[in-house]
């Protein structure tokens, strides 16, 4: 597909790996280094990614008009500074709470933004007919970063510490800066981009596109926003967007992989030009407050995108809020060690290298439309099955078995929703579209933690567990039901 794309690959690799050695870095430094207490632990969690996503509610329709390469390269300068100024802090013995809060919303925010304009310039970048086929290799590399990541960060740790693991990550954001540098590529030299461009007050901005196109994801779970959903530990969103795929950072937080897999292609025809047309020096329109909402608005009113998008935040949700309460069941109640949890997770990430190896065959076998809805139905069955978990080799086996399907149905699913949901949002609305997407994610995932936190309290965690695997076999309901034609635009 290209040396501008294997530069983008690369760079999103380089990047997962980074999340992954550094998964659950904050949480550690909070309690070992800075004696930080449970409830001081849950917020760096869960306060963070909502303040983050709050912060980026405007920037995506900021992003929407201007160039997407400097804004991903921007976001992960940003990302690799805030993340430097923790071991430097370290280092000179003032390291605090509030400064991992505070990084962990920078992160966050920029983490959304990254996705956002990840998957305009991906659209901008390949055609039409690799766009499943990138989506896959961003799933293929999720979950390999996956498998080789924790262990080798879990290394770390223990010969350096967690300080040196979240130095490890900062440094993956500025080597993924200089990878989508070497991509050459400015978004908007598409002459797809250019006819849809009109002056305004002197301005330039986008065309509204009535017509339809179909997709939209979460990691890049970070250039992946693929997918949307996945898991804590091992699942991502379980993209890169992309669970929304979702990729974990340090700050214990997911890139949404399963969104992470916002991050999709091409639905524009051909690949761009070599060389840059000349730079159109005129002013970028600025947002008007109504743009803010634009990304909702426009999901909501897609009869095909709105029930996806309901999907993939209830599914991704109630996945992540099992997840925790299944790490209190199994190492606290049923007395399974801390190398038997990860191994529970770890070993059944195979199934999401194998579901995306899948993907392409099937759908040139059976359609995209029903492998999405078959995929997306069979994934939602397996979660119920981690409520009936026991002590012993049997417990760790089953809980094995609910997790490799679980993942190697989103393997398959992510990679899919990735393409169907770009190719459905006009060129001129990926940007706020895809913002909005993780932004509720976040909020929703977030939510359902709370909520299902407080329910573990009243009944118990492997109650509350089968609550949310009984809610996620209604999920399928808001799958969509029918293929539609994509419109290609004028």
């Amino acid at each position: 597909m290209g040396r501008r794309f294997g530069w983008l690959w690369g760079a999103y690799g380089t990047s997962a790996l980074g999340t992954w050695l550094a998964f659950g870095a904050f949480p550690l430094i909070a309690v070992q280094v800075l004696h930080a207490g449970p409830a001081e632990v849950a917020a760096l969690s869960s306060v963070g990614a909502a303040v983050g996503a709050v912060v980026a509610i405007p920037l995506g329709p900021w992003v929407e008009f201007r160039g997407k390469r400097p804004v991903l390269i921007g976001t992960d300068l940003v990302r690799f500074a805030a993340l430097l100024t923790i071991p430097a802090a370290f280092a000179l013995g003032v390291l605090s709470f509030v400064q991992l809060l505070l990084v962990s919303v920078v992160v966050a925010a920029a983490d959304i933004t990254f996705r956002a304009a990840s998957g305009a310039y991906l659209k901008t970048l390949l055609p039409a007919e690799h766009l499943l086929v990138a989506n896959a290799r961003f799933e293929s590399t999720t979950w390999t970063t996956t498998i080789i990541g924790p262990p080798l960060g879990g290394a770390a740790i223990g010969l350096l510490g967690p300080v040196a693991t979240v130095l490890a990550d900062a440094l993956s954001y500025l080597l993924s800066a200089l990878g989508i540098h070497m991509t050459g590529v400015r978004q908007g030299s598409h002459p797809e981009h250019r006819k849809a461009t009109r002056t305004r007050t002197g301005d330039s901005r986008p065309e509204h596109q009535e017509t339809t196109h179909t997709r939209a994801g979460n990691p890049l779970p970070a250039l992946h926003t693929t997918g949307d959903i996945t898991s804590q530990s091992t699942r991502q969103e379980p993209h890169p967007e992309h669970l929304e795929t979702t990729h974990v950072h340090a700050t214990g937080t997911q890139k949404p992989q399963y969104e992470r897999r916002e991050t999709a292609h091409a639905q524009t025809g051909t690949p761009l030009a070599s060389v840059d047309p000349p730079h159109d020096h005129r002013k970028p329109a600025r947002p008007r407050a109504g743009d803010l909402l634009d990304g909702w608005r426009y999901i909501l009113a897609d009869a095909t995108l709105r029930p996806l998008f309901l999907n993939t935040a209830l599914f991704n949700g109630l996945v992540m809020a099992a997840d925790a309460l299944l790490a209190v069941l199994m190492l606290g109640q049923l007395g399974f060690t801390a190398w038997q949890y990860g191994l529970a997770f770890a070993v059944p990430a195979i199934g999401g290298l194998l579901g995306s190896r899948l993907t392409r065959p099937l759908v040139a076998r059976f359609g995209q439309h029903r492998v999405l809805v078959v995929a997306g139905t069979l994934r939602a069955l397996w979660p119920v099955g981690l409520a009936f978990v026991g002590p012993g080799a049997g417990g760790l086996l089953l809980v094995m078995g609910v997790e490799f399907g679980l993942i190697l149905c989103c393997g398959v699913f992510n990679p899919v929703q990735a393409t169907y949901r770009l190719e459905r949002t006009a060129n001129d609305r990926i940007t706020r579209t895809l913002s909005a997407w993780s932004v509720t994610t976040k909020a929703t995932t977030a939510l359902l933690t709370a909520t299902w936190g407080v329910l573990g309290t009243l009944f118990g965690p492997r109650v509350a567990i089968g609550l949310a695997g009984v809610f996620l076999l209604a999920t399928p309901l808001l799958l969509p039901r029918r293929s539609t034609t994509i419109k290609e635009t004028a």
